[in-house]
């Protein structure tokens, strides 16, 4: 009988320490490397340059993975309002998403984008499928999507699958916000590794939505430009 109890005792030890979240407090002293823009990052030939001042992130990292939702149908509006993939952001903002990259790269883990910059005029069309400020920032005001400060995107492991977040992307219910205490312990240490991380290099999250990050360190002006796609793709609707 005593063997047995002991047994049990290990099992549950260790059954315990899998599903406990572990420490991050020490993810909250990144340094943020220096990183010069773009000298030292090749433009790839495939895609047309960008305005002086944008970043594209696909040419800085090729570790870093894309689902940009507004160039596909594959959105809550339903509407492709994109014509080509692009997650370009402002030069500062990229760096620092580079170091959170660079933390997940040695957990054998990465980044995983839904949408960087989105010009001012697509958030028009955003408010008018969801006028709710919850959600959508109204587009007088402009989001800091708009200002190519905002990166809306999760972790994904070795294989490509994306990490239990407990929701899907853009998804409108309390089950998204940061503060729904209803997920299992996996999901909030996602959630939690997510969230420490871009903290740590100077983003901020909102309360509504797991996946949207703002940076904070610089305040860009709203923004209207449209990025140019490579010839074989459409181009921009002209107004």
């Amino acid at each position: 009988m005593r063997c047995l109890l002991l047994t049990l005792m290990f099992i549950s030890s260790c059954l315990s320490q899998e599903t406990r979240p572990r420490d991050l407090t020490n993810l909250k002293t990144l340094p943020i490397k220096q990183i010069d823009f773009p000298e030292n990052v090749p433009e790839q030939p495939t895609l047309p340059p960008l305005d002086s001042g944008w970043i594209d992130l696909g040419q800085l990292d090729s570790t870093f993975r894309f689902d940009i939702r507004y160039a596909t149908t594959n959105n809550f509006v339903g509407l492709q309002l994109y014509p080509c993939p692009r997650c370009i952001l402002r030069s500062e903002v990229a760096a620092a998403v580079v170091e959170v990259q660079t933390k997940l790269r040695d957990m054998g883990l990465s980044l995983k984008f839904y949408d960087c910059y989105r010009p001012q005029s697509i958030q028009y069309e955003l408010w008018q499928k969801m006028p709710d400020a919850r959600y959508v920032t109204p587009p007088d005001r402009g989001s800091m999507h708009n200002r190519g400060g905002a990166v809306d995107l999760t972790i994904i492991d070795e294989h490509g699958d994306e990490l239990d977040m407990g929701t899907p992307y853009d998804f409108f219910g309390q089950e998204a916000y940061h503060t729904f205490t209803g997920h299992s312990p996996t999901v909030q240490y996602n959630r939690d590794l997510l969230k420490s991380l871009m903290e740590a290099v100077g983003f901020k999250h909102i309360r509504t939505e797991w996946w949207h990050y703002s940076y904070q360190n610089t305040m860009y002006p709203l923004s209207d430009y449209h990025w140019p796609c490579p010839d074989s793709q459409r181009a921009w609707p002209v107004e």
